[in-house]
Formats: structure tokens, C-alpha cells, sequence
């Protein structure tokens, strides 16, 4: 599909890690691409958007005359800000309100995640954001679309501890349960199709990988022609307990992901809440979606032909 004659996509977070990767899909793809940028950003950060299909803006999200100046002839708005509820639901929601308010016709909120419609309210803090603007954003006059994906494929490289020390692979309760993983590039090609897709639903659904514990440890044995166990210290009850102890001992701070979000995370996948049916993998037609076994080769093996 040709773009390059289509209405520029602005992105929110375009020095970010998500957002960058999201402007480099579009550019890909042909699109011109309105990246906004903090006022300061510093001139390294903005190397990689000197792109003649790229104009980069430098705007506050507390301006919002200046928002909605920079968003006026927008397609589409895709947000990939990152945050507690001071970014999630006040800046992005001044940012939803600046694209209204520029005529911008589609938004893509910044939720990237399990599928929060099926968690239990309370049980993962950043499910509740996500929730709560969903709530802001159905009640506005603009047609939203959100991504879902389950967790980041690149969480399996170290910052979601599922692969232990001794050939072991935790899990709490049903270790067939599948858990879903989509790798960030991933994400953030499927966003760029979707932002340049003017007839999309309210939610988009995709899963690179959908793979159990078991699988997991299967996959890490055929690996490394070690055996590889899965460690069960309890169910989802024990995992609730220890989320609670944790977040009893940990200092406030605004981290976005401490221990015991990871953990509430974990506990919606592996409970199998935030589970994602129904995908849309196949919507903008065949992909090679990064793979697990490649990311526990690369992380977990040494010198493995991959």
C-alpha cells in the first residue's frame, strides 16, 4: 500500500524507546511523520529523526495552544508516553484534547499491554491507568484505537526474572498457562500499519508469541541439551501475598516499574486475565513475528547457531 500521499502521523514520544521505533515503521512505510519532542531534548536524541519524511516539532504537552498548532492537518496521533498517572492521564490527556481540538480525526492512546478489558480493576496499577483513560477517551469526539500485545518480547532478556538460576522456570499456577509476548519492533510496526489504517476497530490485538512456562522450558532444554525444570512456589493466591509484602517494603517513588508492578503483570498473565483472544495478527497480512526461542537463544545460550 503506497502512503506517501496520505495525511502525516504525529507521534507523541518520538525520542522514547516505543516511539522511536514507531517513527522509523512509519517512515518505512512512506508516511511523513510529525515527531514531537520536549523543548530541550537534547540534540543527540533528535539524530535519528533528521529525515527529510520527518518533521520534528519541540512542543510542551502542558502548551496547549502550541499542541494544537503542531497536530492541525494530523491523519492520525499515536502516543507512546510512558508514565504514572501525572503522564498517563494528565499529559495524555491534554494531548487527546489538543488532537480533538485540531479536527485530528484518529487517536492511538499509549497502552501497549495485556488486555486490561479482562483484569480485574485494582490488581495492576498500570492496567488501572490504562483503564481510567479509556474512560476519558470513549467520551471524547474522535475515533480511538487502542494496541494490545501482551508483555514486550525483550522482557524475557532480564527484567521479567521467568528464566532462574538452575535451569529453572518459575511460574504460579498452571504451568501450561500460555503467556503472550510481542517484541517491541513488532509493536511497533503493527502501531505504524494501524496509524495509517483509517478503518480500524476500538482495539487491535496481537500476540508474536503465545507460549506456556512448560513451553518455555521445553524450548530452553532443546537449547541448551539441558534439562530445564519449571519452579511452581505457589498459586496465584501465594504470588497476590507476596506482590502485597513487597509493595508494603518498597519506598514510593514514581518508577513506573518497580518489582511489584512486574509482579502484578506477571500475576495477569500467568492467572490468565489479561490473556488476548481473537488476535489480528493476520489484519495487514503475513509477518515473521520475532520469536521467543530466538530471544532465549540469544539471552539464555551461549555460541548457538540461531
Amino acid at each position: 500500500m503506497d502512503h506517501t500521499t496520505a495525511l502525516p502521523i504525529a507521534v507523541a514520544g518520538a525520542t522514547g524507546d516505543l516511539g522511536y521505533r514507531v517513527v522509523q515503521a512509519l517512515t518505512a512505510r512512506g508516511a511523513h511523520v510529525i515527531a514531537l519532542v520536549r523543548p530541550g531534548t537534547e540534540q543527540a536524541r533528535l539524530t535519528g529523526l533528521r529525515n527529510s519524511s520527518i518533521t520534528i516539532k519541540a512542543v510542551s504537552l502542558d502548551d496547549a495552544q502550541g499542541l494544537r498548532h503542531a497536530l492541525v492537518g494530523s491523519g492520525c496521533v499515536v502516543s507512546t508516553l510512558n508514565g504514572l498517572e501525572e503522564v498517563i492521564i494528565e499529559q495524555q490527556g491534554r494531548l487527546l484534547e489538543a488532537t480533538v481540538a485540531a479536527g485530528v480525526p484518529r487517536f492511538i492512546p499509549s497502552d501497549y499491554s495485556l488486555d486490561y478489558t479482562r483484569t480485574r480493576p485494582g490488581d495492576n496499577r498500570n492496567m488501572d491507568l490504562r483503564r481510567r483513560f479509556a474512560d476519558k477517551l470513549d467520551a471524547a469526539d474522535i475515533k480511538a484505537t487502542s494496541i494490545l500485545n501482551g508483555g514486550f518480547l525483550e522482557l524475557l532478556e532480564g527484567d521479567a526474572p521467568i528464566v532462574l538460576p538452575g535451569r529453572r522456570v518459575l511460574h504460579f499456577g498452571d504451568a501450561q498457562q500460555p503467556l503472550d509476548f510481542t517484541a517491541k519492533d513488532d509493536v511497533a510496526a503493527f502501531t505504524a500499519d494501524a496509524a495509517l489504517d483509517s478503518h480500524t476497530p476500538r482495539f487491535l490485538r496481537i500476540a508474536g508469541n503465545s507460549l506456556s512456562p512448560a513451553q518455555i522450558a521445553n524450548t530452553l532444554t532443546e537449547l541448551t541439551q539441558q534439562h530445564y525444570r519449571t519452579l511452581r512456589p505457589g498459586n496465584i493466591g501465594t504470588l497476590s501475598a507476596l506482590i502485597s509484602v513487597v509493595r508494603a517494603l518498597t519506598p514510593a517513588s514514581k518508577n513506573p516499574f518497580p518489582a511489584w508492578q512486574g509482579m502484578q503483570y506477571l500475576r495477569d498473565m500467568m492467572s490468565g486475565r489479561g490473556k488476548l483472544l481473537n488476535l489480528d495478527n493476520d489484519r495487514y497480512g503475513p509477518r515473521e513475528w520475532a520469536s521467543v526461542r530466538n530471544t532465549l537463544a540469544h539471552t539464555h545460550v551461549q555460541g548457538i547457531k540461531r
